[in-house]
């Protein structure tokens, strides 16, 4: 299924989406509408597929049984993502949900705020906890720059009390593209998802390792 199908899908099935996600996430929802609608009028297919994967990612918090949910959960999204869905298509989405989104900007900075607020280790807290003495930044883990305390590691990502990151976190977080898009990847692991049932982070060690791969797989439309 193409991002254009996706726009198809999604308008066809606007008003039980507008039932089914809270007024943040709708929020977030329009932000991201006009993010892809930008890009596709400048033609950049790369950000096209980014503004399509924060588009499936806000869709996760839909019901299970929602029609979109129900196509987001399966794997037809392999491929076509990085086609331009038509500028027609966007419109038509962004206009049956009505009222303007706010500014972009604020709704980023709200969002950053909220995932910095989760327990998360200081280069420094890490440096100590590895004994290397000095900040080495790990591979395959999300690091969020914070304005006034420097880069901080979300917690969830390592071992309880230890700076060893968990194997399975690192794999999904190159699958999240956590290199490129931090903020995005840390947003999934910290945000509801009603197709596992809860929070990622909170899932690791409740689900099955191979169950949040799966989601994450299914979710940038890996095979």
């Amino acid at each position: 299924m193409t991002s254009e199908e996706l726009l198809r899908l999604l308008e066809q099935h606007w008003t039980t989406v507008l039932t089914g996600l809270d007024d943040d996430t709708l929020i977030q929802l329009a932000v991201v509408l006009r993010e892809l609608r930008e890009e596709t009028a400048a033609g950049n297919p790369a950000a096209v597929a980014r503004a399509v994967r924060r588009l499936r990612r806000t869709l996760s918090a839909l019901p299970p049984g929602h029609p979109v949910s129900r196509a987001l959960g399966g794997h037809r999204y392999a491929a076509g993502t990085r086609e331009l869905p038509s500028l027609a298509t966007v419109d038509a989405v962004l206009g049956v949900l009505g009222t303007p989104p706010p500014d972009p900007a604020e709704l980023l900075r709200a969002a950053r705020r909220k995932l910095l607020a989760a327990p998360a280790l200081t280069e420094a807290e890490h440096a100590a906890l590895t004994g290397t003495g000095h900040p080495a930044p790990p591979g395959g883990l999300i690091r969020l720059r914070d304005p006034e305390r420097g880069i901080r590691y979300p917690r969830f990502q390592f071992r309880p009390g230890t700076a060893e990151p968990l194997p399975v976190v690192r794999r999904i977080n190159v699958l999240l593209c956590a290199d490129r898009d931090p903020w995005g990847a840390a947003d999934w692991w910290l945000g509801g998802n009603r197709w596992l049932g809860g929070v990622p982070a909170e899932l690791l060690g409740v689900l099955p390792d191979e169950a949040l791969e799966r989601a994450a797989a299914e979710l940038v439309g890996a095979s």
